[in-house]
């Protein structure tokens, strides 16, 4: 079962990387350093960063396969999307800093700032990836699989956000799959968490 399901997210990543490879928008123009498009560039990007970071602490923190393969594929995957959307940044000649308050492209601009490393809904705080680096085994697992499944809901919740938002085509493809693999990945590590007498 769970074997099966890391297949299909590992297919939804793939999928996601192949049909992020232009800039189109629907209006054929480059989107404002104010636009959704932008925004969610700048702010997946920072998002995706920290996802990388807490899956190559969790690799050398337990010998699970299982753990170490889901936190390798996430690591792959949200690097390479997080270079699709710096490049477009590039292509795009935006700045790659966020000139206003994270979330700004969605309405949120108005949120009480993040403390202690957490800028945007779902990330972790610096104490819990302190935490994260000092434990081992099964109690890091089931950290890394908390925070990573809290981590995927606020990613989850971004990229709804660019859907519905986003005007470059690309870029909405490219958030219409993040939703689609990284709900898949919070099914996975629920079912992973269970197994190990522990909730999300």
């Amino acid at each position: 079962m769970v074997g099966s399901l890391t297949a299909a997210v590992l297919v939804a990543g793939g999928v996601t990387a192949a049909v992020a490879v232009t800039d189109g928008s629907d209006s054929g123009g480059t989107p404002a350093s104010s636009s959704a498009d932008a925004g969610f560039a700048r702010d997946m990007a920072v998002h995706h960063q920290q996802a990388v970071e807490m899956s190559y602490i969790v690799r050398d923190r337990t010998d699970d396969e299982e753990v170490r393969r889901l936190a390798y594929d996430i690591a792959q995957t949200q690097a390479n999307q997080r270079g699709m959307l710096l490049g477009w940044l590039d292509l795009w000649e935006l700045p790659k800093v966020p000139e206003g308050a994270p979330m700004e492209w969605m309405g949120m601009g108005d949120m009480p700032p993040g403390k202690d490393g957490a800028l945007m809904p779902g990330m972790a705080t610096n104490a819990e990836l302190a935490r994260l680096g000092k434990l081992s085994g099964k109690k890091a697992e089931v950290l890394y699989l908390q925070l990573m499944t809290r981590h995927h809901r606020g990613g989850v919740h971004m990229a709804e956000g660019c859907v519905k938002r986003c005007g470059v085509s690309v870029e909405r493809r490219l958030a219409r799959g993040m939703v689609e693999s990284q709900e898949s990945e919070i099914s996975l590590m629920k079912s992973l968490l269970e197994a190990r007498g522990a909730k999300a």
